[in-house]
């Protein structure tokens, strides 16, 4: 048994006591009842070894019948431990233990639940935010017990990671354990797959190239062929290294190109000398960490059937320091189109890179962004795997040699044309241009003729907001075919109907009375039925137009097949972003990427500035065609009227197979208070608790993994730091 059957509560003063453990596949439960914890301080940890910076396995308390079951934040301690202290809910029955992503429970070991010393929580509070303890006494000197002890429970809260040196040594480094664990396992594998790497190498420093070869020769996984393809060098000491790596090692394939032909089609050497199922692409001064090649075969074990994987990784100085992280998010087609974001490490099934007839001459610099553009023509997310992990170390020395540090422009003149390539394969109407900071931007057609967009506008008074979205809609868009629904929930000031008779013979516009309390899904979905338009656009009464082809650019990716809803990118009038899309489970539920950036500002590794594939986007401007709003059962105005109903019908478009799109080539300003959205009211926070109850119960495992974020990084906020 993986779990363990009992586990021993530890109580001041008292010795263990055996508590049930209802154990499965799916869960395990620990039964609390009679143990007067309520409110008390306790403290949960296990050990996972096979994860690192997140843990596999969401711990929950369980309460009375028909409560809401909270969720206790886990931390990482470091090589596997996970742990949780706090105070317990006072009706709390038991502890839940579930999986986080899979359809089953990891295999848990050394379970410990205990009550902790009150002089040790405020031995770590003092260590970790001695003001916070402090705080915590006065309220006891006050007689305020239930507030000194929340006071207290925030002071041992973990300590924030220092920086990326900090997570290398807690989260990413091989232990002896984990060596052994990882040969433990392979014995256990009938078939392990064969990897073939392909280094072309030309003019490399000897020395980082003797440490790039190292480093394979150095992987704990056996089964690789090193195939390296010396595109005829010149440098004196390049052949010296290579000759004395191919004689000690007959692993090493060494080919030797007569003259030289630059990357692609020393690579191609490569791949023709290659006997492995899967190629790793490596390049001449880089390296793997030592378990990088086991990770990518113990996912081909799991599933025989993928075709691509690929890693995070990080960069690697002349002194071996390694810096600047890239924490990816999973299979991103929209994403791949502006960059090539997989980078490295990039593991593709041999065959499928011989069939697309490997990399192709011409595209130096982008090369490998071409190959995967042509593999992605027919490729399905199911063989795709994004492995969480930093398995490569990309060299950013001066002077390391890469194509792209010595001809930039060439390099996005090339992944341009790979774009312009791509669309004519598929049989696509758009047209690739050059985008901000030298990304690609695809510009799509309209179909012929341009959908009729309905903007669907629910509104209550605030004629001052609704003039500037109705002026900018109606005289500074540039799109042909736009009507304009005003759904009018109760408005009862004299501006506002005088704005209302100053459009009252525009034929763009209609206004439909929805009276009754407000209820943000219900107003949208009436302002859907009448509208008239193939395309539907909910956009907020307080979003300000700014420049004229916003809607074009909506318009054109809502209209694709395969796409079920697109947002755009939001500021505040002070120019910092308001929404630049959706991240599950970011401070609860969900929160706006990168919010707050300056308007400059790229995002991390500049997601800011190229359209790419998310969980979610805000309602506040919102398109998606009218036939995918009806199949879905459009906004749920039962149980989400003001809250997150815009994440539920992103999620339920995401269940239908449709994709939802953010694009920073729609630019609009939203008048939002940045503090807007508190709930200060009991009502308010009824219906908000509620609501988010709702989301939990439908969409937890979804909100426990946003797919195009990363598990490395902190999910208190969408700001793209280190978890």
């Amino acid at each position: 048994m993986p779990h363990p059957d009992t586990a021993s509560l530890i109580r001041r003063g008292r010795p263990p006591v055996a508590l049930p453990v209802e154990g499965s596949r799916l869960r395990l439960i620990i039964g609390l009842d009679g143990q007067d914890l309520g409110l008390r301080f306790v403290r949960v940890s296990f050990l996972d070894p096979t994860s690192a910076a997140f843990s596999r396995v969401t711990l929950s308390a369980g309460l009375k019948e028909g409560s809401y079951k909270p969720q206790l934040a886990l931390s990482a301690d470091g090589n596997g431990r996970f742990s949780w202290t706090g105070l317990l809910p006072k009706t709390v029955r038991h502890l839940e233990l579930a999986p986080t992503f899979d359809d089953f429970l990891p295999p848990l070991t050394d379970l410990e639940l205990a009550e902790p010393h009150l002089g040790g929580l405020i031995t770590t509070g003092l260590m970790r935010r001695p003001h916070l303890v402090a705080e915590a006494g006065l309220w006891r000197l006050v007689r305020k017990r239930l507030r000194a002890k929340y006071r207290l429970e925030a002071a041992v809260q973990p300590r924030a990671l220092a920086g990326y040196d900090d997570w290398i040594a807690r989260f990413d480094t091989v232990t002896a354990a984990d060596r052994a664990r990882m040969k433990a396992e392979m014995a256990g594998w009938a078939k392990p797959p064969a990897l073939s790497v392909l280094m072309p190498v030309y003019n490399p420093d000897p020395g980082v190239l003797e440490k790039a070869i190292a480093s394979v020769r150095g992987q704990l996984y056996p089964h690789w062929q090193l195939c390296i393809a010396d595109d005829a060098s010149t440098r004196a000491g390049v052949a010296a290294v290579l000759e004395r790596a191919a004689a000690a090692e007959p692993r090493i394939r060494l080919i030797r190109r007569s003259e030289n032909g630059h990357i692609s089609r020393a690579t191609n050497s490569a791949l023709e000398a290659a006997t492995g199922t899967f190629c790793a692409l490596l390049d001449h001064d880089d390296l793997l960490p030592e378990n990088a090649l086991w990770e990518v075969a113990s996912a081909i074990v799991a599933d025989p059937n993928l075709d691509l994987i690929y890693s995070d990784e990080d960069k690697v100085d002349a002194k071996g320091k390694r810096f600047e992280p890239h924490f990816k998010p999973d299979w991103n087609p929209e994403l791949l189109l502006a960059q090539n974001y997989l980078n490295h490490l990039t593991v593709i099934r041999t065959e499928l890179i011989r069939r697309v007839g490997g990399l192709r001459p011409g595209f130096e610099g982008s090369q490998d962004h071409d190959l995967l553009m042509r593999i992605a023509d027919d490729l399905t997310p199911d063989r795709v795997l994004h492995i969480p992990k930093v398995l490569y170390h990309w060299r950013a020395a001066i002077g390391s040699g890469t194509f792209s540090d010595a001809a930039l422009a060439t390099a996005e003149a090339a992944r341009l044309r790979a774009l312009d390539e791509a669309i004519a394969r598929r049989g696509w109407r758009h047209r690739a241009e050059r985008g901000p900071a030298g990304f690609n931007r695809m510009v799509r057609a309209l179909p012929e003729p341009a959908p009729l967009v309905s903007v669907v506008i629910p509104t209550r008074d605030r004629a001052e907001l609704l003039s500037v979205a109705l002026e900018g809609l109606l005289t500074k868009t540039d799109y042909p075919a736009i009507e304009a629904v005003i759904v009018d929930n109760d408005s009862v000031e004299p501006q506002t109907a005088a704005l209302f008779a100053r459009y009252a013979d525009d034929p763009r516009v209609r206004v439909v009375p929805s009276p009754g309390a407000f209820n943000f899904s219900q107003l949208s979905n009436v302002g859907a039925e009448a509208a008239r338009g193939e395309v539907l656009l909910f956009l907020n009464n307080d979003i300000e137009v700014i420049e004229p082809g916003w809607l074009r650019e909506l318009a054109s990716i809502a209209a694709e097949p395969h796409v079920g809803a697109v947002g755009a990118k939001l500021f505040y009038p002070d120019w910092t972003l308001q929404h630049g899309g959706v991240v599950l489970g970011a401070g609860g539920i969900a929160g706006h990427s990168h919010l707050g950036i300056e308007r400059e500002d790229p995002g991390y590794f500049a997601r800011m500035v190229v359209a790419q594939q998310v969980s979610a986007v805000t309602g506040a401007c919102l398109a998606m065609r009218k036939a995918v709003f009806e199949e879905i059962g459009g906004f749920d105005a039962e149980r989400l009227s003001v809250a997150f109903n815009d994440i539920d019908l992103c999620l339920r478009a995401t269940q239908a197979g449709y994709q939802v799109i953010w694009t920073p080539h729609a630019v609009l300003i939203h008048h939002e208070s940045k503090s807007r959205g508190q709930e200060d009211t009991p009502e308010k926070r009824r219906r908000f608790e509620g609501e988010t109850k709702v989301m939990v119960e439908r969409w937890s495992k979804q909100l426990s993994r946003d797919p195009f974020y990363n598990l490395n990084l902190s999910r208190a906020k969408a700001n793209f730091r280190l978890n």
